[in-house]
């Protein structure tokens, strides 16, 4: 964990430490465990909190599990997208996606299929987006309308994310990111091909090659 800048008030420094002590054992608890039903006092205490200063900054054990994901994503995952955005393949990117979601199998299958899947994967989805869209914009170039970019960006996302999620909770032990990878990798060919179909309304100029 990063110091804390010397400005910030004593209290404000306890809340952000105890926030973090408690996305760190819910991480670890629920991957230990392989469920999202770690009771939230086992959470506190692994966390060294009392059990109401978890109600006090997530509200219920829900909020905590998605804080946690979120958390965990933004922490390990969007930097190594951001750096395979950059000079690396696109393969790269992609096995740097489903690498990350397998080496916390055990933690996301488990909030996966728990009750706040929904709000955990349009959480995801908001996170990825931005990358996807870049994508979409360095294949299709500036004549994109953004309306048009959006759209895309949505549509691979959805659709990978549903990739990934049956991945996750559905596939054989151990999981196999290169392997996943090059079955990610099948689809934009896939997708450039539909968007050039006849009768397809034209908002961009022919992809990139």
């Amino acid at each position: 964990m990063e110091p804390e800048p010397a400005d910030v008030p004593i209290q404000d420094r306890r809340v952000r430490r105890s926030k973090a002590a408690l996305i760190k054992a819910t991480i670890m608890l629920v991957g230990e465990r392989g469920t999202a039903a770690v009771p939230v006092s086992d959470i506190a205490e692994a966390a060294n909190v009392s059990r109401p200063v978890v109600y006090q900054h997530f509200g219920d054990r829900d909020n905590l599990l998605l804080e946690a994901a979120i958390d965990l994503a933004t922490r390990e995952l969007l930097p190594g997208m951001a750096d395979a955005t950059g000079s690396l393949t696109r393969r790269d990117g992609a096995l740097t996606l489903v690498k990350h979601f397998a080496d916390h199998r055990a933690f996301y299958r488990a909030v996966l299929t728990s009750s706040c899947a929904f709000a955990l994967n349009k959480s995801l989805t908001a996170l990825l987006m931005p990358i996807n869209r870049q994508l979409v914009q360095e294949v299709f170039g500036p004549a994109l309308e953004p309306e048009a970019a959006d759209d895309y960006a949505a549509f691979i996302t959805g659709g990978g994310a549903a990739l990934v999620n049956t991945w996750i909770i559905e596939g054989a032990e151990p999981l196999d990111p290169e392997a996943f990878a090059d079955r990610l990798m099948r689809i934009p060919p896939f997708v450039n091909d539909l968007l050039r179909m006849p009768g397809t309304p034209q908002h961009h100029k022919e992809p990139v090659r």
